[in-house]
């Protein structure tokens, strides 16, 4: 799947492409990505250990429900979508998990952000998915407002039981 968007000037184009984890190209974009969203003050704040990055590709290509956008301007990566495939048990049907979303610093603000969002959304009616997933950090306004401006809001249930909370467990 390949999505074309312009943005921002008549010369500077964004493509939207699904990532073929057997391409070393798309291999290597994804670990510079990946470690860019890490290096964010909204991620890790510092690089990924080298034992981490030595295992990335492999462990994605394990999980058979990985999916990956990869967004390029002008033949540059740019922007990541790292997503998992899952299973609504109250829909009967499967769902997408946006786990990582990230553009690099100098490329924010240029749509790339909404531009990967629309690519997921795509696969996801493709796929007959009940919905898309994703968790933001409280204080991420910025990602926030992309996500709201996509549709996204906080989950609930039923309006009486209150929003859903995501929690984790860290396992060491």
């Amino acid at each position: 799947m390949t999505t074309n968007l312009k943005i921002n000037s008549d010369i500077e184009s964004t493509t939207i492409v699904r990532a073929d984890l057997a391409l070393p190209q798309h291999q290597r974009d994804v670990l510079c990505l990946t470690n860019a969203y890490a290096q964010d003050e909204m991620g890790n704040g510092r690089s990924l250990p080298s034992e981490v990055l030595d295992r990335l590709i492999p462990g994605l290509q394990a999980m058979p429900t990985t999916l990956i956008f990869l967004a390029y301007c002008n033949g540059q990566a740019v922007g990541i979508a790292t997503c998992f495939i899952g299973f609504s048990t109250f829909a009967a049907r499967p769902l997408i998990n946006i786990h990582d979303l990230g553009v690099v610093p100098e490329y924010r603000g240029r749509g790339i952000g909404s531009a990967l969002l629309r690519a997921v959304e795509q696969h996801a009616l493709e796929m007959g998915c009940a919905k898309i997933t994703l968790e933001v950090q409280e204080n991420n306004h910025r990602a926030r407002r992309v996500y709201s401006g996509a549709g996204f809001a906080q989950s609930t249930l039923q309006s009486v039981q209150g929003g859903a909370l995501f929690f984790t467990k860290i396992l060491t």
